[in-house]
């Protein structure tokens, strides 16, 4: 199983937004996971009811630092946002990176919260499938 680090700034939300659509839609040969740079410590309740709403939401997912996964061998390492991939930091084993940002869409409507989970599955699912998973699919 391979496995990729979706990173953020604050990974309150675009970053959860994506690890939980990559778990569920990809899960078969890719495992993700989440953090930020500067993790704010809570999941944004809009994209969290969102999650929920769409049945993807794990109650293990919250948001979290990235010291605590640099020690986790990842495959692929993708930043959502900018400064994330400003402020990637160096990971022990050299890993490939990917940057594919959204547009954050704390503070607006809940309609801009289903618009980044449709843009991430749109955009972003395809990138990592066919980095992680095209060997298993022949």
């Amino acid at each position: 199983m391979k496995k990729v680090l979706i990173l953020c700034t604050g990974n309150s939300c675009r970053s959860i937004m994506a690890e939980a659509l990559v778990n569920a839609r990809l899960g078969h040969c890719v495992e993700a996971m989440s953090s930020g740079v500067r993790a704010s410590g809570a999941v944004n309740p809009h994209a969290q009811a969102l999650l929920t709403s769409q049945g993807l939401w794990r109650d293990s997912y919250h948001s979290k630092l990235i010291d605590t996964v640099l020690h986790e061998a990842f495959d692929l390492v993708v930043t959502v946002c900018d400064h994330a991939k400003e402020t990637c930091p160096m990971f022990p084993k050299a890993v490939k990176t990917l940057h594919v940002g959204f547009e954050d869409p704390s503070g607006g409507s809940v309609e801009g919260y289903a618009t980044t989970l449709a843009l991430i599955e749109k955009e972003l699912l395809p990138l990592i499938e066919q980095e992680l998973c095209q060997a298993k699919k022949g």
